[in-house]
């Protein structure tokens, strides 16, 4: 088999190619930024009073170099360093089982070694440990040198970007389908080398499970922490930042403990590793999903018990859904089906699952997500819109992912893809989309 047939050139573009590529390489790290100078105390609210003003601060900003300094502090990037470092010695020295991943197109067949729930909880062990010696205000280091930690991730996700692309160019890498078009940004960012890795240690599942979901839930812990400090104690914080954590800190829990399905997920099979996923992993995760934890630090909610049972429940559905419907696929993928699903047989031998989660819609997992995001915003309240942004910009990403599903379908089964349609119309939600 040659080169030129395992690795085609790429026919099309996602994200309006070059162009979208590169808009979004610049807007995700300005976001970042943005959702911190437009949402914190150092602002002076969410959003800032006098808004008319901000374009104007916001030139002034930009054109000082003091401003730019500022954005970078030296302790944050070697804390930020020495946590990634970590997480790589973890990876490594911590045991774990070994499992194959999907056959490749060349032929062979990854392994990965599954321990990013061990690296968790000696995370969660370590920061308990530290927080109970001396005590929440040496935790709150995360809330005070956020700009700093987000310069850091940002920093290292170009780096990753860089790196990895210039070893797509070795003799032997297997390309992805997608990210060999030829254009220096476009490739760069979405990714040239399907599984970049140094030896064993595989680049990218490392990244999309370990630096930054963990750091999410250290970054949660802080604010906790912060708030703490303020009260007077952890007896004394709200209960609206306690739901936050019980969320999202058990989410990354459920999916690093559910650490082998990811490996049949698009990010592993399909896309390959650039600057989309290593900065979405390692800034955009920890920093931008956990805006609600970090308002609450200065925006004090108490929700009381009856908001507190709605929110609760809501989330609890969500997760429902979202773990059944996932546990369904799992099964069925690994040749079980214990629930006696049935399913539709394309010509190509595939099998779909036509009953159970996924006879209600194409993607009843996402409809899980979209419904935590919301219970995950609501704790704030209603005073900004601000801190719904992460549920606002998951259920974009959500019908993006979908759609990108669906053209994918639709080129390998063909009028099968056509006939599944009719037996399972709904894309996400059942009975509306």
């Amino acid at each position: 088999m040659t080169s030129t047939s395992i690795n085609p050139r790429s026919t099309s573009y996602e994200f309006l190619g070059p162009p979208g590529a590169l808009f979004i390489s610049l807007a995700v790290p300005i976001t970042t930024y943005a959702l911190y100078f437009g949402c914190s105390e150092e602002a002076g609210g969410c959003p800032p009073p006098d808004l008319q003003t901000i374009p104007d601060r916001v030139t002034l900003a930009l054109s000082s170099p003091q401003w730019w300094k500022s954005l970078w502090d030296t302790e944050a990037a070697l804390m930020y360093l020495g946590w990634y470092a970590f997480c790589v010695v973890a990876w490594a020295i911590l045991p774990g089982a070994v499992i194959e991943g999907k056959p490749l197109r060349n032929g062979q067949t990854k392994k990965y070694k599954i321990n990013a729930f061990s690296t968790f909880l000696l995370s969660l062990g370590l920061a308990t440990g530290y927080i109970y010696r001396f005590g929440p205000e040496s935790f709150t280091f995360l809330y005070e040198k956020w700009v700093g930690f987000v310069t850091a991730s940002v920093l290292m996700s170009f780096v990753q970007a860089v790196f990895v692309y210039a070893m797509s160019f070795q003799d032997g890498k297997l390309l992805a389908l997608g990210g060999n078009s030829g254009n220096f940004i476009y490739d760069w960012f979405i990714g040239r080398e399907l599984n970049p890795s140094i030896g064993s240690f595989d680049i990218k599942s490392f990244n999309e499970l370990r630096p930054g979901l963990i750091l999410w839930a250290l970054v949660d812990i802080s604010m906790a922490c912060e708030q703490a400090v303020r009260r007077g104690g952890f007896a004394n914080v709200t209960d609206s930042i306690w739901l936050v954590l019980l969320f999202q800190i058990g989410y990354v829990a459920d999916g690093l403990y559910n650490e082998p399905a990811i490996f049949t997920t698009m990010d592993i099979i399909t896309d390959g590793f650039g600057f989309m996923l290593s900065v979405g992993d390692l800034a955009w995760v920890p920093f931008v999903y956990s805006l609600q934890a970090r308002y609450l630090v200065f925006n004090q909610v108490e929700l009381g018990p009856v908001a507190t049972a709605l929110i609760v429940g809501l989330n609890g559905t969500g997760y429902w859904i979202f773990r059944d419907a996932n546990g369904e696929k799992n099964d069925f993928r690994n040749g079980r089906n214990p629930k006696h699903l049935t399913f539709y047989t394309t010509k190509s031998g595939s099998k779909l699952l036509t009953s159970g989660w996924w006879g209600r819609s194409r993607h009843p997992n996402y409809f899980g997500d979209i419904l935590m995001a919301l219970a995950w915003s609501l704790p704030t309240g209603f005073n900004t819109p601000i801190t719904y942004f992460y549920v606002t910009y998951f259920a974009v990403l959500l019908i993006h992912r979908q759609r990108r599903d669906d053209e994918n379908c639709e080129r390998k089964y063909g009028l099968d893809w056509e006939r599944y349609k009719e037996i399972v119309p709904y894309r996400i939600i059942p009975k509306v989309y």
